[in-house]
């Protein structure tokens, strides 16, 4: 039986997860088709929002750690970056030149208040949600935003499939996507939260607690996670220009591909669910990152779209993975008494990383091309699933006991 906050939380998360699907996934496609964007400002489109977050993740942080209800904070940032779908609606009457500039201009904007819901969300649920329901709560909860998704993404597909170049079929697509955000506010605001104490004059001037990099556990999950993410973020847009450049992929493919891997992944977080409870969080990870390391290499060997599907599906397995067990780690690695802290730090970190990794795919592409580009993501990324494997071996010399081998 679901708690109320539970069927709160689901809700909201599939009108944002529909809200995200009109929008955000077609973003790429919209750059390169109708702005013509160069393959820098593809891989800026990638960058940026981490940069923005990167800039205001701490003073968001400072902001929520004073609020004793962060309800109110969350539901309006989360509105205020939606209505920044209505600005894109009207990016295609400026001077061509400008378009692609501006374009990306209003993505980086809208992360601003994004990344203000993002860190109060994850700090919202993370009280919400007890710890003993989490794991399936979060697997049960993914599930059903893939099928809300998948279902999103097949028919923008079926009713879009001959308007790749269509720019008033984007701008339709906004504003539904604009529409989504208002329900989206509307949940976030339904969520019972429990007001928390107001902090004493010692407690606010303490903007950052450094006790937490004295967690081993905490400390070890950082370092292992960041290498991670850069080698996983590294090759996004590269996969968003070989689908549209060299593949051809056009509305329908592009939400073909999509369906695909959320399929997959509707089947696939029980399983990873099922064998973290069984094994552990963290090695079971290691098999995600390397199941994760075999998709740029496999995608570049066709641009048969069929074939780029069936990679698609392949890697939607181990992307519900990624999926569950990153934020779950999260949490399990971050002690609750220092726990926004961790997350905070955490948030800044992966910015970094993530305005970082774009732009090195970029070099990398224009460097070696995108096969060459393509093949040193796959192997950074099993490089990154080593990482993972060591910290599961330490953390396990370290409590002197392992949950079991796979």
């Amino acid at each position: 039986m679901r708690t109320y906050n539970e069927k709160i939380s689901i809700y909201h998360g599939m009108v944002s997860t529909i809200a995200l699907n009109l929008a955000s996934n077609y973003f790429p496609i919209f750059a390169i088709s109708v702005l013509g964007a160069t393959n820098y400002q593809v891989g800026l489109i990638s960058s940026l929002p981490p940069l923005v977050a990167l800039m205001v993740t701490i003073p968001a942080a400072i902001l929520l750690n004073r609020l004793e209800q962060q309800k109110k904070t969350v539901a309006l940032n989360a509105f205020g970056a939606r209505a920044m779908f209505l600005l894109l609606v009207g990016v295609v009457f400026l001077p061509p030149s400008y378009q692609a500039w501006v374009f990306l201009i209003i993505i980086a904007l809208m992360n601003v208040p994004g990344t203000i819901s993002t860190i109060g969300w994850q700090t919202l649920i993370s009280g919400m949600i007890s710890e003993e329901r989490r794991g399936a709560f979060f697997s049960d909860r993914n599930r059903l935003l893939t099928i809300v998704g998948m279902v999103t993404m097949l028919v923008i597909g079926i009713v879009m499939k001959k308007q790749s170049d269509n720019a008033a079929a984007y701008q339709m697509l906004f504003l539904l996507a604009f529409g989504f955000g208002l329900m989206e506010m509307v949940f976030l605001f339904k969520h019972k939260e429990t007001v928390q104490p107001k902090a004493n004059n010692d407690e606010k001037k303490s903007y950052m607690d450094w006790s937490i990099f004295k967690n081993r556990n905490y400390k070890l999950f950082l370092i292992a996670a960041l290498c991670f993410n850069f080698t996983w973020q590294m090759a996004w847009g590269l996969f968003n220009i070989y689908n549209v450049k060299y593949a051809h992929a056009t509305i329908l493919w592009i939400s073909i591909f999509s369906v695909g891997s959320q399929l997959v992944q509707i089947f696939s977080f029980p399983l990873w669910k099922k064998w973290a409870e069984k094994k552990s969080n963290t090695l079971v990870f290691v098999w995600v990152a390397v199941g994760m390391a075999t998709a740029p290499s496999m995608t570049v060997l066709s641009t048969n779209l069929y074939y780029l599907t069936f990679v698609q599906m392949t890697s939607g397995f181990f992307v519900s993975g990624t999926t569950l067990l990153l934020f779950n780690l999260l949490l399990e690695k971050s002690p609750k008494e220092t726990r926004t802290y961790c997350i905070t730090t955490y948030n800044v970190l992966l910015s970094f990383v993530a305005f970082i990794a774009p732009q090195i795919g970029i070099w990398l592409l224009e460097t070696t091309g995108i096969r060459t580009s393509m093949n040193i993501s796959s192997l950074l990324r099993f490089m990154s699933a080593v990482v993972f494997f060591v910290m599961y071996m330490k953390s396990s010399s370290v409590s002197g006991t392992t949950r079991g081998q796979m």
